[in-house]
């Protein structure tokens, strides 16, 4: 099922062991365009600190809960670790995340989520919570097959957040603001892009692929995409 990001904006989320805080934005790969964590707000609990949460242990994205589920006791999560908010995520920390909770590596294959099309673990993690692995060897060090090289450097993760509100660059001229992102609640994908229109189209919302996106200038809070102005018109209305 298809949902918006921004309805699950502080949507509260329970370990199998109580509350661990609230939804505080999302990061996406913005090659894959698809979404790679839920950064959370853990509140008073581990004192306002940052904490990210991969869709392989969440239950599900039911938008009629009052509360979402991760399959993860408090203590895994308090263990976790610590994200530098100010700071890009690197590679490098993904893989001591992914090591941590033992979850496959998503850079590990071809597909979106590695080898597979979706975020899934052994069945056998279901549904007692995931149990944190002994030491071994990170997934960077272990030796790819030939033409399957690894990307360890900057994974691409943006703040969906954040690119709410970059203006969009057709081919002629700049046409509203990103408003929000569509997401596929199974793979985690993002469908659409939510477009505001404002005066220049009867202040309508439409929705654009990913797949006409060109580039995400950062500096000047603009997403370049490869659409006429009048293939915007054409564009579907967001409802």
């Amino acid at each position: 099922m298809l949902g918006s990001i921004k309805q699950l904006y502080g949507r509260k989320l329970h370990a199998s062991d109580g509350e661990i805080g609230h939804v505080k934005d999302f990061y996406f790969d913005d090659q894959k365009w698809v979404v790679r964590y839920a950064v959370v707000d853990t509140g008073s609990w581990l004192l306002g600190r940052l904490v990210l949460i991969a869709p392989h242990v969440f239950d599900n994205l039911d938008q009629n809960r009052a509360f979402l589920l991760v399959n993860l006791t408090r203590q895994q999560i308090e263990n976790s670790p610590p994200i530098e908010s100010h700071k890009p995520v690197s590679r490098q920390y993904e893989e001591e995340y992914y090591r941590h909770y033992g979850l496959p590596s998503y850079w590990m294959g071809e597909r979106i989520w590695g080898p597979n099309a979706f975020p899934v673990v052994s069945p056998r993690t279901f549904p007692s919570p995931i149990v944190s692995p002994p030491p071994s060897s990170l997934p960077s060090e272990v030796l790819p097959e030939k033409g399957n090289a690894i990307n360890v450097g900057d994974p691409h993760l943006r703040s969906t957040h954040a690119v709410s509100g970059y203006h969009l660059q057709t081919s002629e001229e700049t046409i509203g603001h990103v408003t929000d992102f569509i997401m596929d609640d199974k793979s985690w994908a993002l469908c659409h892009l939510v477009v505001g229109t404002g005066t220049w189209f009867s202040r309508k919302e439409i929705v654009i692929s990913p797949s006409h996106v060109d580039r995400i200038h950062y500096a000047d809070s603009t997403v370049f995409v490869n659409l006429t102005k009048e293939a915007i018109l054409q564009a579907p209305e967001f409802h």
